[in-house]
């Protein structure tokens, strides 16, 4: 397989890069490495990515590309990301294929989780 022309690092914005850490650790198991106070990468997530400091959230609202993981367990994702802090902000819905939410990360970042597992 090439990685020629293929999507190879996404990066975010955060405005508390502890909680960013902190939150991705707990929830997901990313791993982490810092480069200073203003940027740290992350690993262990299916795409190698980092977190750039700024006052900024990523949203789909505001036109940013939603980000959406994969879960077995629906209902088991979904309350690992509230005991991190992270904010339910639509609640799991049904969608041809299968049900998914979206959610906040510490930073304000929408995200979403998806499964076609039965719950």
């Amino acid at each position: 397989m090439t990685n020629h022309e293929k999507i190879n690092y996404i990066e975010f914005p955060a405005k508390d890069m502890q909680a960013a850490k902190d939150f991705f650790t707990a929830v997901f198991g990313w791993s982490f490495v810092d480069y200073g106070p203003d940027y740290i990468s992350f690993s262990d997530a299916g795409i190698d990515g980092g977190f750039v400091k700024s006052d900024v959230a990523a949203s789909s609202e505001k036109g940013g590309a939603l980000i959406v993981f994969y879960s077995n367990k629906l209902e088991q994702t979904q309350a690992n990301i509230k005991g991190a802090g992270g904010s339910i902000i639509k609640p799991i819905f049904a969608f041809p294929g299968g049900r998914r939410f979206h959610f906040t990360d510490p930073n304000g970042n929408e995200y979403a989780v998806w499964s076609d597992a039965d719950a």
